[in-house]
């Protein structure tokens, strides 16, 4: 968007700073509102740089030094100044990325002086080589201060909430007293959670400010997050310490029982279906039930059972499954078919239709792999054969790892 199309736009003034007093009792902050109100800029100063957020010095950077080589007309002020105005024209119509960019070449033309003067070099006028007076330097570092603190307004409204923070910071370390910067600070950290550096923040500009609206407002909004958050956690403290629960139950009736078991590398995508204990995870006295897949080798197709419970057998549940809807020949009933379970050294063990599940699980002779019983369904009449061509299979395989 043009700035000549946002001037079309006017919407917003540049009176974004926290003004006015209020009657209104203040929050009650965690204990950092507990510093002094009456500190000095050098105390408050000495003060934030324990603060990790403003322990940064200003950086060299390449930007910035290629800035130095262009010729700009006018003291570096003057020029600071013209694309300050250039800024506020933008953020008036909400043309916040114009805005930022015409600050960030203000803030690079005096950025350059103060990197001057922190080398121990005078600064002078450009055009008449008269160093700069201490009320041209005051002038600049204010002028500095500004547009720190309005690109710091950009970055907040474009949701840079790092970007914003540290112009903050620069802003803080030229005037520790600037409440506009704290605020906006505050605000940055409280969008990204960072709960301790937000109230940190707030509540050093309302040491300065006790009744600034605009502060108080940000400091109700961290302990109203900070309560979210600490919610959410306690919720998933207990989630998590119902699942190491419900896990050590269910290790406990396993073990319990003696059924084995093992996970591969690659374990199928089952959804929600897992061992567990029914009707209630949380209940010892529950069964165990297994997701079980029912084969038939001998049709390339297959069934899925979610739960088969430990007390139940194949005929409960073969009851429902048959007639399948691929068996043409009827070969597959209830009475007319012979099932298999594979044992964990590769054999087979025949599988009553009466006997319940743990029965063929426990002793350790099965093992369920990736949480999934695994049952052969074979039609009486060819089920020999099919063990005959198993075996001879498994032995195939032994003989080539060997």
């Amino acid at each position: 968007m043009s700035i000549d199309q946002l001037a079309d736009q006017i919407e917003q003034a540049m009176s974004l700073a926290p003004q006015g007093p209020s009657d209104a009792p203040g929050p009650a902050l965690p204990p950092q509102l507990a510093m002094g109100r009456n500190m000095t800029a050098d105390e408050i100063l000495k003060d934030l740089n324990k603060s990790p957020l403003f322990m940064t010095e200003l950086e060299d950077n390449d930007d910035i030094a290629a800035l130095q080589a262009l010729a700009y007309e006018g003291t570096p002020l003057e020029n600071a100044a013209d694309f300050k105005e250039r800024g506020n024209e933008c953020f008036k119509v909400r043309g916040y990325r114009d805005a930022e960019e015409f600050y960030g070449k203000g803030i690079a033309i005096l950025f350059v002086e103060e990197r001057k003067r922190a080398r121990g070099e005078i600064t002078k006028d450009p055009e008449t080589g008269v160093p700069d007076s201490e009320e041209e330097i005051q002038k600049q570092k204010e002028m500095l201060e500004a547009m720190y603190v309005n690109r710091a307004a950009c970055h907040l409204e474009m949701q840079n909430y790092r970007s914003c923070w540290t112009d903050c910071a620069a802003a803080i370390r030229l005037n520790p007293r600037n409440v506009k910067a704290y605020y906006r600070s505050g605000k940055a950290l409280l969008a990204v959670d960072r709960i301790e550096e937000a109230d940190d923040v707030c509540a050093r500009g309302l040491a300065l400010e006790p009744e600034n609206k605009a502060l108080r407002s940000v400091a109700d909004g961290i302990i109203k997050r900070a309560k979210t958050l600490d919610e959410l956690k306690r919720k998933a403290a207990e989630r998590e310490a119902k699942k190491q629960r419900r896990a050590l139950l269910l290790k406990t009736a396993l073990a319990a029982r003696g059924i084995r078991m093992r996970t591969t590398e690659q374990p199928p995508e089952m959804e929600d279906a897992k061992v567990a204990l029914v009707p209630n995870e949380d209940d010892p006295s529950s069964e165990l039930a297994f997701p079980t897949v029912l084969l038939y080798p001998l049709h390339l197709e297959s069934d899925f059972i979610k739960a088969f419970q430990e007390t139940h057998t194949l005929e409960d549940h073969l009851g429902y499954v048959f007639p399948l809807p691929w068996d043409k020949e009827g070969s597959y009933t209830v009475s007319g078919v012979t099932c298999y379970v594979e044992t964990k050294e590769g054999g087979l063990i025949k599988m009553g239709k009466k006997v319940p599940l743990l029965k063929v699980l426990s002793g350790g002779k099965v093992e369920v792999v990736d949480e999934v019983v695994r049952i052969f369904v074979l039609p009486t009449s060819k089920a020999e054969g099919w063990v005959k061509e198993f075996k001879e299979k498994k032995a195939a395989e032994k003989g080539e790892r060997s």
